[in-house]
């Protein structure tokens, strides 16, 4: 993982690598969380993974079922929108979603966490390395063989140009999209939910890529502050993300959702502009408020009364190519609780999923004909004390190596007042920009 040298009061590390699974845990949702705090509990080590979209089907459980006659309406409404698929004839979604879609084709379990044989951390003028029976002469090795390692990253044999052109592909095409999309503002309208982040896959078969290669490419043009590469056996992650799940040191819970986004601008006078158009915009304050409510719901579950509290709001942050809108909500842990509470009750993320969460959850198992897997999940650390920090897994690229097949999901938030055109638009425009990491990078 590394920050990319963006400034904040609340990173600790400019980066940590982590290697070598001494122990770990893979498991589907059910009971995926107690399992982590086991391995925490037995090993009080540092642990490296991430969380699947996917673990929903665990964390839905923590809300209080509805009553029968409420059972009985929700079935009767699901009949009632399975038909009305039908005749709009909407084939690309399924009929059962009691289950979540079909597979995301990499395969990344819903959860994975692993104590390291090797640790290196990096901090501003010190690099620290340790590990399991690690001696300082071994830690001298590890850091002198990484001063040894070549500036750029080594294109590998196998690795090589593709004969055809980069073309992805889409469970979900142009009309189906737009129809999903309508759909969903009809459930907005009725006073189903108040917003939806609903995402598109882009996958690529029988592709062949050096993952460091592409995550270096990846790194360069979009430098981010989580971003990360992250391997599990022929699973891959190369992620540019510039959000933050959810950190907790001591006490200290913190979140800072991402609503908002302007394109930077190369005239300086022009993106200042920009700037203060994004900050000012009642759309992206309104979207922002929201989920910034959302986040402050999911903490309350788990902070001691009266702790909760926005730290900022509305605040515009520069990244490469975008300003982001990001807010930051703060809350004091129950001393009481393990740290697998505080993921549990938040996970997954409000900026992924939109509002009210339980209910358009339910709605992008309708209307995404694939599962999202490891995108819109999270990937980080937890410390031997039990402090943890986590990203969003958004502006990534997912590659299985075995099965040769590449994705990169892109999305956006759907609101009543969404141009249907303008999101399929906007999906396309985000899959271009992979393809051209992509492009250039072979």
């Amino acid at each position: 993982m590394d920050n990319n040298d963006y400034p904040s009061p609340y990173n600790r590390y400019e980066a940590l690598l982590a290697t070598e699974a001494l122990e770990y845990i893979s498991a589907p949702a059910g009971n995926a969380f107690s399992a982590l705090q086991q391995l925490h509990d037995n090993c009080k080590d540092w642990l490296f993974g991430h969380l699947g979209y996917d673990l929903k089907q665990e964390t839905a459980q923590l809300i209080p079922d509805v009553n029968g006659e409420q059972k009985a309406a929700l079935k009767a409404f699901k009949a009632e929108e399975i038909g009305a698929r039908k005749a709009a004839g909407i084939n690309a979604l399924k009929e059962d979603r009691t289950n979540a879609p079909e597979t995301d084709g990499i395969a990344f379990p819903d959860i994975y966490f692993f104590r390291p044989r090797v640790v290196m951390l990096l901090q501003r003028e010190q690099v620290s390395i340790g590990g399991e029976e690690f001696t300082p002469e071994q830690a001298r090795e590890v850091y002198e063989a990484c001063l040894q390692m070549p500036e750029k990253v080594v294109q590998q044999p196998g690795a090589t140009a593709q004969k055809k052109a980069i073309t992805p592909q889409s469970h979900l095409h142009r009309e189906g999209y737009l129809q999903a999309v309508r759909a969903l503002q009809q459930h907005i309208l009725r006073g189903d939910c108040y917003e939806v982040n609903f995402c598109r896959d882009n996958f690529i078969r029988d592709i062949n890529i050096h993952p460091l290669t592409l995550f270096d490419k990846l790194n360069k043009l979009s430098p981010a502050p989580f971003a990360a590469y992250y391997k599990v056996k022929d699973q891959y992650l190369l992620c540019s993300s510039p959000e933050r799940f959810m950190q907790q040191q001591g006490q200290t819970v913190i979140s800072q959702p991402i609503k908002g986004t302007t394109r930077r601008l190369a005239d300086p006078f022009l993106d200042a502009q920009a700037r203060e158009t994004l900050y000012n915009s009642p759309k992206e304050r309104s979207e922002n408020v929201m989920v910034v409510d959302l986040v402050r719901n999911d903490l309350a579950h788990t902070a001691t009364p009266g702790s909760v509290a926005v730290e900022e709001l509305y605040g515009i942050y520069s990244f490469a190519h975008v300003h982001h809108m990001i807010s930051t909500v703060k809350a004091t842990r129950q001393p009481d609780l393990p740290f697998t509470a505080v993921m549990q009750h938040a996970f997954p993320m409000g900026s992924m999923t939109g509002a009210p969460k339980i209910k358009v959850m339910q709605l992008i198992d309708q209307y995404e004909p694939t599962r999202r897997g490891l995108f819109s999940g999270a990937v980080g650390y937890i410390t031997p004390e039990g402090d943890f920090d986590l990203n969003v897994v958004i502006r990534s690229i997912l590659y299985n190596a075995a099965a040769r097949y590449l994705s990169f999901p892109t999305g956006s938030a759907i609101t009543f007042y969404s141009d249907p055109v303008k999101e399929w638009e906007e999906c396309l425009l985000k899959a271009e920009a992979m393809v051209k990491v992509l492009s250039h990078s072979h």
